[in-house]
């Protein structure tokens, strides 16, 4: 993970410190948010997502190691905790509690920076979701796109080759048109006009096996000047 796509808490009870650090860490690519104690950082949190949370051990009211412990209990997000210099106690009490790491103040903005990249470097990055279902249901029609398969309720309804290969290419883009000139060339045909009414035709046979009524298609929709497009319940 990077500085361009990591977003940060501080948590300081300090304004200038908190503005200090915002500042400095948005000129250095962070998006960062700040609270101005637990209290507040708790409601922050219970509304977004962080990557690293900077936080101020020695705050009024609940102090950083506490609000550490408490949100290890339901969240992994990293924690660096700012600590006076002669905290000693205060510093293993964090990383106890649950904190990645430490920084003694003062410090040179540049250390705080260094701690960060490298806690952020150590953290697996997130595995993108599919975007695209497994199953399209279309009705009573489910299309199961891992295995070409196009089913109503237990019945296989039977694909032709083209017509299985119609339902992969629309299936890897639904709610998107595909145009008629797309799908000649998807479907490994030579361009013309005569390949393309082939291609109506085709969509024709598909509609008849996935519409309720083919004449008005809900499913297989055709869009104006932009060709075809599949768009599941």
């Amino acid at each position: 993970m990077s500085a361009l796509d990591a977003h940060l808490l501080i948590v300081d009870d300090d304004e200038r410190i908190r503005d200090l650090l915002k500042k400095f860490l948005v000129r250095n690519g962070f998006l960062v948010t700040s609270a101005r104690d637990a209290a507040h950082a708790r409601r922050v949190l219970s509304g977004l997502d962080f990557d690293l949370i900077v936080m101020d051990v020695m705050m009024p009211g609940e102090d950083g190691v506490s609000l550490t412990r408490a949100l290890r209990e339901t969240m992994q997000t990293p924690i660096l905790l700012l600590t006076a210099r002669g905290e000693t106690e205060h510093r293993i009490a964090g990383l106890e509690a649950g904190a990645d790491d430490y920084l003694a103040k003062p410090f040179e903005p540049k250390e705080l920076l260094l701690r960060i990249n490298a806690i952020l470097r150590r953290m697996p990055e997130t595995p993108v979701e599919e975007t695209v279902p497994k199953i399209l249901q279309l009705g009573p029609i489910r299309y199961d796109i891992e295995r070409g398969e196009l089913w109503q309720g237990e019945d296989l309804v039977r694909l032709t080759a083209t017509e299985s290969q119609l339902m992969k290419i629309f299936s890897a883009c639904p709610g998107e048109p595909v145009s008629r000139n797309k799908l000649v060339e998807d479907l490994g045909r030579d361009r013309g006009q005569a390949q393309e009414r082939a291609v109506d035709v085709q969509i024709t046979r598909l509609r008849r096996k996935i519409e309720p009524d083919p004449k008005q298609p809900r499913y297989l929709q055709t869009v104006r000047g932009a060709g075809y497009m599949l768009a599941p319940d």
